[in-house]
């Protein structure tokens, strides 16, 4: 099998310097070097900051490497904000000048379009079968993977150790302990006992890891929506009775306060806990503060183990370039150990492969990672293979918050939120 896929990329790579020149590439950045190039187009997101260099460095490192052992391929990578990747994407496919290779966030409606190689018609077999499980699966539409993971996160509660030192208390492992910790620390003065961000910026994110822990979801047991369950009404109610309506989130309300300016809160000491993604941590070491943290998994309501929040991008690769063989050779040279534990050490993401995470489970250096890394046999995340995801988050991201507002009414937001997946 290995023989022949190589012989099928080589026969790719020679038709691409002979019968096809000039005729490679499209998108962002598209054209031919000269006559005897063919151009890889590659649109991705921006994993960097003000501090760490963003994406460029990595994504020029593969494609210098994958050209090096491939004369004749060009390969062309633009970078885009988080904000506006999908945009620039959907603008290009509606041109007709779709990437060869896209990373960020979605690719369900692509995919039912028809517009979407399969993993299995791009990967070998050895990299098709080396994803983490739980990614792997998440990246299906109607039992086909189309979504090849890419990066994978997930969400810790983050306690400041000084101020529960101070205030004598443990880390939280049920929402009865979270609550009297709260209490105690609002009564220390603490601003935000615990942040919760439930913004425009990712309310879908804290969303879930908060329905998790209630023992419900997005979806129920078969995969279907089920947004406005009663587990989920009984969260959100607890939510808002319990922390919000006391003031123990904060001064700044959940459906104002985004992400970004709740880890800011507790960087600077004034949040005592904080649902936060892993990259936090580096936010934390890059800071001048630098807040003495511990982690430990978002409580669920009566303590007993629950499916942990997690956060995928992906890799798809669209049709229109005609580019299937090279685009394989690119995305096995990809997903290596070498450039696939480099993104996830890089940026305190998740590694997406079985081997990269097991050898990253047994380093010390990367300790910081380990309870996350525990979390990825065990996570859920988006129902990203429903079409009507995107209109689905950002209903959640536009109305949950009014769901955990003092007199809010949480069965009547999820209800209305319920109506966008139909």
């Amino acid at each position: 099998m290995a023989v022949r896929r190589s012989a099928r990329i080589m026969m790719a790579v020679i038709a691409a310097l002979g019968l096809t020149a000039g005729a490679g590439g499209c998108g962002a950045g598209s054209g031919t070097k000269d006559a005897k190039t063919t151009t890889l187009t590659v649109v991705a997101t921006n994993y960097g900051d003000s501090v760490h260099k963003n994406s460029q460095g990595y994504w020029d490192r593969v494609g210098l490497a994958f050209q090096a052992a491939h004369p004749g391929v060009r390969v062309v990578t633009t970078v885009y904000p988080a904000d506006t990747v999908d945009a620039k994407v959907a603008a290009l496919v509606k041109r007709g000048k779709a990437p060869d290779v896209v990373q960020t966030g979605s690719f369900a409606e692509y995919a039912a379009a028809g517009q979407l190689y399969s993993a299995e018609e791009l990967l070998s077999i050895p990299v098709q079968a080396g994803f983490v499980r739980s990614l792997a699966q998440a990246g299906e539409v109607a039992g086909t993977q189309y979504g090849l993971p890419f990066t994978a996160s997930t969400r810790l509660l983050y306690y400041n150790k000084k101020l529960f030192r101070q205030a004598g208390l443990e880390p939280p492992t049920t929402w009865q302990e979270l609550l009297v910790d709260a209490r105690v620390l609002k009564a220390q003065g603490v601003k935000y006992p615990i942040a919760l961000p439930l913004g425009p910026e990712e309310a879908e994110a804290e969303t879930l890891g908060w329905l998790l822990a209630g023992e419900g979801g997005y979806t129920n047991s078969s995969g279907s929506y089920d947004l406005a369950s009663e587990a989920n009404v009984s969260t959100l109610t607890w939510l808002r009775s319990n922390l919000v309506e006391p003031g123990l989130t904060g001064p700044v309300a959940p459906g104002r306060l985004n992400r970004a300016a709740a880890l800011t809160a507790f960087i600077d000491g004034e949040a005592a806990m904080v649902n936060a993604p892993l990259s936090l941590m580096r936010q934390i070491e890059d800071s001048s503060t630098h807040v003495s943290y511990g982690t430990v998994a978002l409580p669920s309501r009566t303590g007993k183990t629950v499916p942990t929040m997690g956060t995928a991008d992906w890799i798809t690769a669209f049709k229109q370039g005609g580019h299937r063989e090279l685009t394989g050779a690119f995305l096995d040279f990809l997903y290596g150990d070498k450039y696939v534990g480099e993104q996830a050490a890089e940026y305190q993401l998740l590694p997406v492969t079985e081997s990269v995470s097991s050898r990253m489970r047994a380093e010390g250096r990367h300790r910081k990672l380990w309870n996350g890394l525990d979390a990825l046999g065990n996570m859920s995340l988006y129902p990203l293979s429903e079409t009507s995801w995107s209109r689905v988050s950002a209903a959640i991201r536009s109305k949950i918050g009014a769901a955990v507002a003092p007199g809010g009414d949480p069965r009547a937001v999820l209800t209305s939120i319920a109506k966008t997946a139909r």
